[in-house]
């Protein structure tokens, strides 16, 4: 029909669902996390310690595949590697009897999603059409998201409704990770690479040598020093009164709001920039934050989960095209590797801080600071990255 929008290739739809089964395996734990942490003797900052570490090992290994994505002929063996190891490992916290196996098990989980991350986004950017990036990006993560709706209902009703235990519970994550693997197997195809580029033959994990390309990793890196894990929302929500039994719930509708707006906005990126989509999910992001700090009742906690939801539809899917329009084909593996690398490693100082400043100062504070952060990196952006990127793939400014 005239007019319509041109298919997503076979690949990216397959990875969306790759990423859904994935996803639910994941969130049938994390929603249950925190209290299980609890359980244990565990509390805010050991959370955060957990969680940053884990998520700054994810960095340092999607730079590493990165690298090794642009210098090899084929990037499914080491998705087909990062999905294996968390699938195997994931379940395994039904047998955890304390704060430290936990956390070692979160490790060898985010290994796994450190391995696969920058070569399976390399796929998506290689299969997709310039024009159509945005909403290619958006897709897979709104399957993602869809996945985080299936994971927290399904650990609702095994947990709250068939009165499973919570290490059960955790355990029937297994489920859903095999059918991730079996998807990845049979219907993920990736274009064919006769040689990998001259100059990447010398294995490297250098960003690309781009200015706006760079300057954009600094804003990134500045905003996520803002953030911290999403577990201290949970906890946020809960010391507001919203009841155990509802934390997978409100996490559901949370993921309902993400998958629901990631395409038409991913879509609007495509048509005027990434960067004005990117700036408008950063500022939701601030105003979210502010009111997780003077929230005082369940219901503001239910109302800034939804809204929350429209920053990560907004930046997700927008700021993964951007970072393919802004380098060269051949460059992707590593320019995605800098990508994932700069956000998470700020993972480590802003998930521990935030749990330091939580504990030591109070729950305004802590809020406030990533408030302020995500202002000020947005600003930056706004000021210091020209364009909005799209098939821009160039050295200059």
């Amino acid at each position: 029909m005239a007019g319509s929008r041109p298919r997503l290739a076979r690949s990216v739809v397959a990875l969306g669902v790759v990423s859904l089964f994935t996803d639910a395996s994941s969130e049938m734990i994390v929603p249950l996390l925190p209290t299980f942490l609890l359980s244990l003797g565990a509390g805010p900052a050991t959370l955060g310690f957990i969680e940053g570490w884990a998520d700054a090992t994810a960095a340092v290994l999607k730079l590493v595949s990165g690298g090794l994505a642009d210098r090899a002929k084929r990037r499914k063996p080491l998705v087909l590697l990062g999905y294996g190891v968390s699938s195997v490992i994931r379940p395994l916290v039904a047998f955890a009897t304390s704060a430290a196996q936990v956390f070692a098990i979160r490790f060898v989980d985010r290994v796994g999603k450190g391995i696969r991350t920058s070569p399976r986004d390399a796929i998506v950017a290689d299969v997709s059409a310039d024009a159509h990036r945005g909403r290619a990006f958006s897709f897979h993560r709104a399957m993602d998201h869809a996945g985080a709706i299936v994971g927290p209902l399904l650990g609702w009703l095994l947990f709250a409704k068939a009165g499973l235990e919570l290490r059960t519970t955790f355990l029937c994550a297994a489920i859903p990770a095999a059918l991730a693997l079996a998807t990845l197997v049979f219907f993920v195809k990736e274009p064919e690479r006769s040689a990998p580029p001259v100059y990447a033959q010398k294995l490297s994990f250098r960003p690309p040598a781009i200015p706006r390309f760079r300057r954009f990793l600094a804003a990134e890196f500045l905003f996520a020093l803002g953030g911290s894990t999403d577990a201290f929302l949970l906890l946020r929500a809960h010391e507001l009164g919203v009841p155990i039994a509802e934390l997978p719930l409100l996490y559901a509708a949370l993921h309902v709001v993400k998958a629901g707006c990631s395409v038409p906005f991913g879509g609007l990126s495509d048509r005027i920039g990434r960067k004005r989509v990117i700036l408008a999910g950063w500022v939701v992001y601030a105003l979210v934050y502010a009111g997780f700090g003077t929230a005082t009742q369940p219901w503001h906690a239910w109302a800034l989960f939804l809204v929350y939801g429209t920053y990560y539809a907004l930046t997700e899917g927008a700021e993964r095209a951007f970072v393919a329009d802004l380098v060269p084909a051949e460059a992707r593996g590593r320019a995605f590797g800098a990508f994932h690398f700069t956000t998470a490693l700020a993972a480590l100082p802003a998930s521990y801080g935030f749990g330091v400043l939580w504990k030591s100062v109070g729950v305004h504070a802590a809020f406030g600071c990533g408030a302020a952060l995500a202002g000020i990196a947005a600003l930056f952006l706004a000021a210091g990255v020209r364009g909005d990127g799209r098939g821009s793939a160039d050295s200059g400014d």
